[in-house]
């Protein structure tokens, strides 16, 4: 009866083996997405064309940004090095056909989840990295103060092919003020026709706005009204049909968020592998098995957090340390205040 037992548990445990080995092999396998990453070495992002905290590159084209943040989880996570991404400049028009096609394989770009995009077909919104409402910029001599000062006639810049289009005409619509819209493709071609004064106000997402002034020729001249007139919960986006792919994106970005309430950072992440929680071991891959489920190795989530950090450190990094929006509202974690949530990591 013992020989029979220890044999039985021999079994088990070669089995357990064999389908863990098996189980991430297979996610691999249905990957083609994943299994194409692992090729090209690099994982393709689409992001913005220069937005000073989410995405914006400097004169030697280093991307830096929140939403950079989020490709770079992903390169940590599937190839072990978070410096393994290709950045694709896209405008707000063209960045859907590039997901789609296949140009891409992230679209990371302040980009709104609503219903009509997530049930397109084609589009997959995987959470929410920045919660944000579309506000309005004014000239401070102008001595407008609130939108209930908008008068009919006003002119007002934004980009085509957005929310921020739709929004701005169902705000005005809904007052009754007639007005005359001043689109462009390029976010810069909007910032810079309002900068030059051919229009009376500029409109888009509030952090948007606040980046954008930092590029104005004199910053302190402009003034964000106080009223915001619409929600805009901002995330990345993957193309349907590939789940395992999915779910990679989701939880690279859930880490990041996760390992914030837990406090583990980039610097104490080796340390917290000696932890009692179970919850902050397998975020540090010291237990569990978390990384097979998604055809990863078990370090996964470490590489993340070690060469990425938690979602307060590059919120602070990208955001809050260059004066654009320090003090961090909804993106505050829900154990806080704020509207950061997700699922937990077992």
């Amino acid at each position: 009866m013992k020989r029979t037992l220890k044999s039985l548990f021999s079994f088990l445990a070669v089995f357990a083996v064999v389908f863990s080995i098996g189980t991430e092999a297979m996610a691999a396998k249905k990957s083609k997405t994943l299994k194409n990453t692992i090729k090209k070495d690099t994982v393709r992002c689409g992001v913005s064309q220069g937005l000073p905290g989410f995405s914006n590159a400097d004169a030697s084209n280093n991307w830096t940004g929140v939403d950079v943040d989020v490709c770079r989880a992903v390169a940590a996570a599937v190839l072990g090095d978070a410096n393994k991404v290709t950045f694709y400049p896209l405008s707000a028009k063209e960045r859907f056909t590039a997901l789609t096609s296949g140009e891409i394989d992230i679209l990371s770009r302040n980009t709104t989840w609503t219903l009509s995009r997530d049930a397109d077909i084609g589009l997959t919104f995987v959470g929410v990295n920045f919660y944000d409402g579309q506000g309005f910029m004014v000239r401070k001599d102008s001595g407008i103060t609130s939108t209930s000062q908008f008068k009919s006639g006003i002119s007002a810049c934004t980009n085509i092919g957005t929310t921020t289009e739709l929004n701005m005409r169902d705000f005005f619509n809904s007052k009754g003020i007639s007005y005359e819209p001043v689109a462009f493709e390029k976010a810069d071609e909007v910032v810079a026709a309002y900068d030059a004064g051919r229009c009376d106000t500029y409109t888009t997402d509030k952090s948007g706005l606040a980046a954008q002034r930092t590029k104005m020729k004199d910053p302190d001249a402009h003034i964000v009204l106080p009223e915001t007139i619409s929600k805009e919960p901002l995330g990345p986006v993957v193309r349907q049909g590939d789940n395992v792919w999915e779910d990679i994106v989701r939880w690279s970005l859930n880490v990041m968020i996760e390992a914030e309430e837990y406090g583990i950072t980039s610097s104490n992440a080796s340390s917290m592998k000696s932890s009692e929680n179970p919850a902050i071991k397998r975020l540090v891959g010291s237990e569990g098995e978390l990384g097979a489920a998604l055809g990863l190795g078990n370090d996964w989530s470490y590489n993340i957090i070690t060469q990425v950090g938690n979602y307060g450190e590059s919120y602070k990094r990208n955001i809050a340390d260059p004066g654009i929006l320090p003090n961090r509202g909804p993106n505050q974690l829900w154990t806080k205040g704020g509207l950061l949530y997700v699922p937990p990591a077992r």
